[in-house]
């Protein structure tokens, strides 16, 4: 039995390592300091993020969105079959200007992390759906942040969870 021992303990390490390593996500090193940035925000606001990250494959830049003169896509969240965002990309046109950039990564990573859908059509939000000018949004971006946080599903969400205490009355 003694000699049984070692040998379990070598196969469950193997099948942990091969478990834990399949639980990667690939993120484009460009993102990776807004999505660090974006996290801190959600440990300010007390928002797990944790396993929403690892249910991602990868957090991209790519040249393959659609750009025109009528409308081009910054950035969209990539859903599987069944529906469950997989991916987060990012148009590389974005990349252009640091202040888009981040305003149309923290919009996607809320979609993923925060359940956010739009709030609007064009509004200058973080989370319009399109906005006249990005620029008015990056210069009010410490209010912006803000409200993007305190007015997301899953804040409110963990608020009202964290609300509902359990009161027992003794006799």
């Amino acid at each position: 039995m003694a000699n049984k021992f070692p040998l379990i303990l070598v196969f469950t390490i193997f099948f942990n390592t091969i478990i834990f390593a399949q639980k990667s996500v690939d993120i484009d090193g460009r993102l990776q300091p807004l999505l660090t940035d974006f996290f801190a925000q959600c440990d300010k606001y007390g928002i797990a993020y944790n396993e929403k990250l690892f249910q991602l494959k990868t957090i991209d830049i790519l040249n393959t969105l659609p750009l025109s003169e009528n409308g081009s896509v910054l950035g969209k969240v990539v859903r599987n079959s069944d529906g469950e965002i997989e991916s987060i990309v990012i148009n590389w046109v974005a990349t252009l200007d640091n202040e888009i950039l981040k305003i149309v990564a923290f919009h996607e990573f809320a979609h993923h992390f925060l359940d956010y859908k739009h709030t609007c059509e064009d509004c200058n939000e973080i989370m319009a759906v399109q906005n006249k000018s990005y620029f008015d949004v990056a210069r009010d971006w410490e209010n912006q942040v803000e409200q993007l946080f305190i007015t997301s599903p899953a804040y409110l969400s963990s608020r009202q969870t964290t609300s509902m205490v359990s009161i027992e009355y003794v006799n």
